[in-house]
């Protein structure tokens, strides 16, 4: 899912300069902890990816006793 990564992290960058560009402060703020979420779900994502490629690289294929 490298795809839904990127996914989140472009949402994230667009956050932050959402966030540089804004003038009142509660939009800034917004924006500033809607990056911190989409980064959150990026790390979680990849985490995810991790333990599953390594889970199933791990993986003994089944054999049959009939």
């Amino acid at each position: 899912m490298a795809a839904q990564t990127l996914t989140y992290r472009d949402n994230a960058a667009k956050c932050r300069a959402d966030a540089d560009a804004a003038t009142l402060d509660n939009v800034r703020d917004r924006n500033l902890r809607a990056e911190a979420a989409w980064l959150a779900m990026a790390d979680r994502q990849e985490r995810t990816d991790t333990a599953r490629a390594e889970r199933e690289a791990n993986v003994t294929p089944r054999q049959d006793t009939q």
